[in-house]
């Protein structure tokens, strides 16, 4: 079994837009063998801060006007959770009961926010995301399994989300090139080229 695995926040916009290209390349290739593991990198623990509002609210316009003018058409800044920990714990709970309901979840997830302009730290939310995949609440031991991913991805250089491997492959953010000016303006633009080298290698 081939698996990819995906260290990622669900509040990086940056996330939403990468899991997307390579989920939807799986499908179009019909390669239902290939396992798309999304695991924790908790920037609130990885930066000893939550996610600045409106900073993300720039990266999502950036990223709307500039790549993806099809995604983020409900994102409500107001709306914006507090913590990413109890959604991430979901995700793993997702994945512990099998691999199919855990990228169901961890797409929902992602949904809810961008989509649908709904604050994922909420209990309410995450209890509509479970019902509607058929997953189980998280527990103390889905907690700690965000932990752990955020340690085991530190131990292998994961430079941010969302950061890919497969097998020996990997790649940071493959589906976009982000740079900025002298005046400090972001520029994206998509990177067809990195992502279709590294899924040509996950999907030998």
């Amino acid at each position: 079994m081939t698996m990819i695995e995906a260290y990622a926040d669900v509040w990086c916009p940056f996330a939403h837009v990468g899991l997307r290209a390579v989920f939807q390349q799986r499908n179009e290739l019909k390669r239902d063998d290939v396992v798309i593991r999304v695991r924790a990198w908790p920037l609130e623990l990885v930066n000893a801060a939550p996610l600045d509002v409106a900073s993300t609210a720039e990266h999502v316009s950036h990223l709307r006007t500039q790549v993806a003018p099809d995604l983020f058409s409900h994102f409500d800044p107001t709306h914006f959770p507090r913590t990413s920990l109890p959604a991430l714990a979901l995700a793993a709970a997702a994945y512990r009961q099998s691999d199919k309901q855990g990228e169901a979840v961890s797409l929902a997830l992602r949904n809810a926010l961008f989509e649908e302009g709904r604050d994922i730290s909420q209990p309410a939310v995450l209890e509509t995301v479970a019902s509607t995949c058929d997953v189980d609440g998280p527990d103390a031991e889905d907690s700690e399994t965000v932990r752990a991913d955020w340690h085991q991805g530190a131990s292998r250089g994961v430079k941010g989300s969302p950061h890919f491997f497969c097998g020996e492959v990997e790649a940071f953010c493959p589906s976009l090139d982000i740079s900025k000016d002298e005046e400090g303006h972001l520029h994206i633009r998509q990177n067809v080229e990195t992502l279709a080298w590294f899924l040509t290698e996950c999907f030998k």
